[in-house]
Parts: C-alpha cells; sequence; structure tokens
C-alpha cells in the first residue's frame, strides 16, 4: 500500500467513523461508484453515493465499525469489519461486512461492500417483524 493510499484509507475510514455523508463523497472521484451488495443497484457519482450513506445512517443512526482486518496493494484495499448499532426500528445490529475499495488518483473510485444479507434484514426489520430478537 502506498502512503497515499494508506492515508486515504485513513482519512475514509475516519468520515465513516464521523457519519459525515459529506466528507464521505468528496473522498470519491466524480464518477465514482458505491456499491453496497446485498440486493440494491450500485450508485454512480458523489450526490448519489452521499445520498446512499445518508439513507445508512437513518437506518441505523450509531452505525459503527469494528476493524477485524486489512489487506491492501498499491491501488486498493480490503478491509474486514463488524458493523454494529441500533436500527431505526429499535433492533440490535450486529454483521459482518467487507469492503473492496478501488483508487484512482488519491480518491476512491470504487467501493463495493459486501455485508451479511439475512443478518442485516433481520436486524433492519422492526422487533416485532423479527420475534424481538435482538443479538
Amino acid at each position: 500500500m502506498t502512503a497515499a493510499t494508506r492515508d486515504l484509507f485513513e482519512r475514509y475510514h475516519a468520515c465513516w467513523k464521523a457519519r459525515d455523508p459529506d466528507r464521505i463523497a468528496e473522498l470519491h472521484t466524480v464518477d465514482s461508484v458505491f456499491h453496497l451488495h446485498s440486493g440494491q443497484a450500485p450508485v454512480r457519482g458523489r450526490t448519489a453515493i452521499r445520498e446512499s450513506v445518508a439513507g445508512m445512517f437513518a437506518l441505523v443512526p450509531d452505525l459503527a465499525f469494528e476493524f477485524v482486518s486489512l489487506r491492501t496493494g498499491e491501488d486498493f484495499w480490503v478491509v474486514q469489519w463488524k458493523l454494529t448499532g441500533t436500527s431505526a426500528s429499535g433492533a440490535v445490529v450486529g454483521v459482518d461486512l467487507v469492503d473492496y475499495v478501488v483508487v484512482e488518483n488519491c480518491a476512491v473510485k470504487e467501493k463495493h461492500s459486501y455485508v451479511d444479507g439475512v443478518a442485516m434484514q433481520a436486524a433492519l426489520a422492526s422487533p416485532e417483524a423479527a420475534g424481538a430478537k435482538t443479538h
């Protein structure tokens, strides 16, 4: 991982930790793609990425990322997280997430997020729909 890519990783993660959709979108290229691989279509461009990220924070207002592992290359990183928080419906969220990020000109060109979709859907369901189970 180059120093520039490592710096981008650190700044990008800090924006997610701060739950700041504006700053997250600014770190993407103008034509960037963000794809949450759990049934959603990819979004393209900073405005759409900002809206998508803001929507995620609305679903899980206290969204947090517990670092698990990081693999890097000159123009990419792959990071594994444990995603945690409380959904807007009150259910506890605790799911596995892997991000594959492609870097171009010191900005995020592509972000592919692979999440445990079954666990995420169960967590985002209302407590009544999920059988009042939380984990």
